[in-house]
């Protein structure tokens, strides 16, 4: 079932929850047909039919159009119209004075005819004497209360739910965002030092040519294609990892020495694409001087439902500086692990004089 229409049942079954609240919360026991019969819960329906309209109107178009947009006097002004409208509209629909809770019960022989009394037939008595002529019926301010409560327990649900969609959507366009940042990280720098390094091999006519060409075309195909969805197959990630480090390997031309290793088994798991990648990358743009040999741990061990990686790096002196702030791609991944995987990650780097590593421990369900 999609994402759509689930959220379309929900909506259903919390309108046909909220239209049976009268029904629900009533004090007497009733069969349906007396109770859909009786002008009280009539005017109850007619309520909260409109209620439910308001709910929407709001949900899907005042707030969004007004409120998000800073028009707070149109959003004021409708919804005060709206609670007029509420007010008086079921009164005018189905009219009935009398209300002594919420269902009404016949009234008492001598009120059906102003002229007539139990013990004297010739007595002239008023309608009702627990309510004079002229006066409000004190059910008025009472069911004035219940309107007003109910109307603005809706809009304030309304205001709720839309201000958290809008959270929402805005953290998925930061994911977004990130994601285009590490692709762009991917393209320019990396892709002209390998494509560099290719051309070395090929102006050497290596054997090792041809491969260095797939995987390269193996990982743009990877960040171009796969990198769009929510999820991706983990061995393709590991695969992406395997060849990236294969290639900056070749790059630095044997100055570094690299031990990478998986345990356990990636297949039938998934993982939000390029999670593990700044870890690796930090290793080898901090870890890394071609002129003195460098070393490279790089452990992932798969565990029934965890994965957990281990990336361990010597710090060296580089020729120059770096020019982009340390950290940012790990600062940036934590981002996204708090976001993809709250309450499923643990994340612990050791910044040391002579060693940089970084332990990850992730619930892939």
């Amino acid at each position: 079932m999609s994402r759509k229409t689930q959220l379309i049942l929900l909506h259903i079954i919390g309108g046909v929850v909220f239209l049976s609240l009268p029904l629900l919360f009533s004090p007497e026991s009733l069969t349906l047909r007396a109770y859909l019969s009786n002008p009280p819960t009539q005017r109850d329906i007619i309520i909260y039919l409109l209620v439910l309209g308001v709910f929407y109107a709001n949900f899907f178009l005042l707030i969004p159009r007004l409120y998000f947009r800073r028009k707070y006097a149109g959003f004021v002004i409708f919804n005060v119209l709206a609670f007029s409208l509420i007010t008086a509209l079921p009164a005018l629909i189905i009219k009935h004075p009398y209300r002594p809770g919420f269902t009404a019960g016949p009234r008492p022989p001598e009120f059906n005819n102003p002229g007539s009394a139990p013990n004297n037939p010739g007595a002239t008595r008023s309608p009702d004497p627990r309510r004079p002529p002229g006066a409000h019926h004190p059910h008025f301010f009472l069911d004035f209360n219940q309107h007003l409560f109910l109307f603005f327990l809706v809009l304030s649900l309304a205001l709720l739910l839309k201000i958290r969609d809008r959270w929402k959507m805005a953290e998925e366009e930061k994911l977004h965002a990130e994601l285009a940042y590490l692709k762009a990280q991917v393209n320019p720098h990396f892709l002209f030092n390998t494509l560099n390094s290719i051309y070395a091999l090929a102006l050497e006519k290596s054997d090792r040519t041809p491969d260095a060409i797939v995987k390269l075309s193996s990982m743009m195909r990877y960040v171009l294609l796969d990198t769009g969805r929510e999820k991706v197959p983990l061995e393709k990630e590991i695969t992406y990892l395997a060849n990236y480090i294969d290639l900056q390997q070749t790059r630095f031309e044997g100055s570094s020495q690299v031990d990478f290793s998986v345990s356990g088994h990636p297949e039938g798991k998934s993982i939000a694409p390029l999670l593990l990648i700044p870890f690796v990358e930090n290793a080898f743009k901090h870890g890394v001087n071609p002129e003195d040999p460098s070393a490279i741990l790089i452990r992932i061990d798969i565990r029934d439902e965890q994965l957990l990686l281990h990336v361990l790096n010597k710090k060296v002196l580089l020729p120059k500086p770096v020019p982009v702030p340390s950290g940012l791609g790990i600062q940036n991944t934590r981002q996204r692990l708090q976001l993809l995987y709250p309450a499923r990650f643990t994340l612990y780097i050791d910044d040391g004089t002579k060693d940089f590593s970084v332990s990850l421990t992730l619930n892939l369900t």
